[in-house]
């Protein structure tokens, strides 16, 4: 595999190596990352590191990446519906109900699995060329790299905050006006599937914007400057506007009493959080052109909008 040369962004100034690194290179586990700074395929400033040796920024960081065969991952004739391709990138807009990559019980019928079969190249690509992720039942625009060097471009761009990222979501509640959400984000305490508002997590930043207001319900868009787990789930439900459909971070939602029988029973099967990555911008990692796709809702999402929308709109 190709070295991957680094450069320390301010952002991380001061941090331990293998934190920056994990940060750096997501699509790696830390302790992956910790063995090889351990074994010298990781060098600091071109000189062997420690896990612990604090960066700077404008360091350079030469990795040697050692390949490890995903073992689990095959390809598998799945159908992708893709928005835009060429030579270095694609653009996918995923489905609900769609595992990103391979983990413990998914090791099937994954967008990893449908990947590797679409374009067996990627099979040396860390995950597929998978760079960031949505969760299983988010639906929307997801970037592909179909280079290693593509690959490492985007990774940076994510960590810069120089991809915009746009969502749209259902969430419960009727919302004043928009604004933004600066809270950090870690694992819970007590429940390792969920995260939560912590001030010793990492720095998470979303701002929101109301497109409809409904009496119970709010229409609104939202804008990730950073890309923490559930990052939106977790943030929305912090400020008491949990997203609808989300049985993770609301568990048991309150009803309105108010709603028509068909408001209710589609709130009560509606199958997923009401959350859908609609809107996604970069610069390309060689035209050096900005470039952004916009897709529609999908079918359930805008359904439930307009149902919601027919209860019993304020303005």
């Amino acid at each position: 595999m190709s070295n991957i040369t680094l450069q320390i962004p301010e952002i991380l100034q001061g941090q331990r190596l293998d934190q920056a690194l994990a940060q750096l290179l997501p699509e790696y586990s830390r302790n992956r990352l910790k063995q090889w700074i351990i074994d010298g395929h990781i060098r600091l400033q071109h000189k062997p590191a420690r896990p612990k040796d604090k960066v700077k920024t404008g360091d350079e960081i030469v990795v040697s990446p050692i390949a490890e065969p995903e073992t689990h991952c095959l390809p598998e004739a799945i159908d992708l519906e893709i928005v835009y391709e060429d030579e270095h990138l694609l653009i996918i807009n995923k489905p609900a109900d769609f595992v990103v990559h391979q983990g413990a019980g998914n090791y099937q019928g994954t967008l990893q699995n449908a990947l590797l079969y679409y374009d067996p190249n990627l099979a040396t690509i860390p995950r597929a060329g998978i760079v960031h992720r949505l969760d299983k039942d988010t639906s929307g625009l997801l970037v592909i790299a179909k280079t290693l060097a593509c690959h490492k471009y985007l990774v940076v761009q994510l960590q810069q905050r120089k991809v915009s990222r746009q969502y749209q979501a259902i969430v419960t509640g009727y919302m004043t006006a928009g604004g933004k959400v600066e809270a950090p984000i870690a694992r819970h305490p007590s429940d390792r599937t969920r995260m939560a508002v912590n001030p010793n997590g990492k720095p998470a930043l979303t701002h929101y914007r109301i497109l409809q207001r409904f009496t119970n319900h709010s229409h609104v868009q939202l804008t990730l400057e950073t890309g923490r787990t559930h990052q939106i789930r977790v943030h929305m439900a912090h400020i008491k506007h949990p997203l609808v459909g989300d049985k993770r971070y609301n568990p048991r939602p309150r009803l309105p009493r108010d709603s028509s029988e068909q408001l209710l029973s589609q709130l009560q099967q509606f199958p997923r959080q009401a959350l859908h990555a609609y809107k996604l911008g970069l610069v390309h990692p060689y035209r050096q052109q900005w470039l952004e796709w916009e897709i529609d809702l999908p079918q359930d999402f805008a359904q439930l909008l307009a149902i919601v929308a027919e209860s019993n709109t304020k303005q």
